[in-house]
């Protein structure tokens, strides 16, 4: 008789062997679905936390929190504006970057890779994340420029980051 961890391994339970596991199924098997989403609708995800967490707001979470900011119409404006732009520029970004991810999992599944072309895409890769970061990135500065130094405490504090997290000028 097996102990509990052998049993559960013959079932197909023990994730701890097969961290892996299930995510053969993907269609990039590198690039969880929810972050291919995230690419091709030009959302943040995680780009501009350097920004985000150092006083430097998001646009689109401004527009969320607007009301409890007290944005003025013309700053619901302009950030509304910045938010389109930074989709905008990113979208495009992203739709590369996912169909390279295709390219470098094709390769790989097909048998078909070689050093050359992973090292071609992976720098293609790495290039076009670097541009996506410095968009999103740039949408946090411009948004930090609109709002006044309240403003962004305010921010800070309705996003969990504490009234005593130090600000910077």
């Amino acid at each position: 008789m097996g102990c509990a961890r052998d049993d559960a391994s013959e079932e197909g339970h023990d994730t701890g062997a097969q961290p892996y596991r299930g995510l053969e199924a993907r269609e990039i098997k590198a690039v969880p679905p929810e972050r291919v989403a995230d690419l091709l609708a030009g959302e943040g995800a995680g780009y501009a936390l350097a920004a985000e967490l150092n006083h430097y707001p998001g646009p689109a979470h401004v527009l969320e929190l607007g009301d409890r900011l007290e944005l003025t119409a013309e700053q619901t404006d302009a950030m509304r504006s910045l938010e389109s732009e930074v989709h905008a520029r990113a979208r495009p970004l992203g739709r590369r970057i996912v169909a390279l991810e295709r390219r470098l999992d094709r390769a790989f599944r097909s048998a078909g890779a070689t050093r050359a072309a992973v090292a071609a895409l992976t720098a293609q890769i790495g290039a076009l994340e670097g541009r996506l970061r410095s968009v999103h990135l740039a949408g946090h500065l411009e948004a930090k420029r609109l709002l006044s130094r309240h403003q962004i405490r305010r921010y800070d504090e309705l996003r969990g980051y504490g009234a005593d997290h130090a600000h910077a000028g």
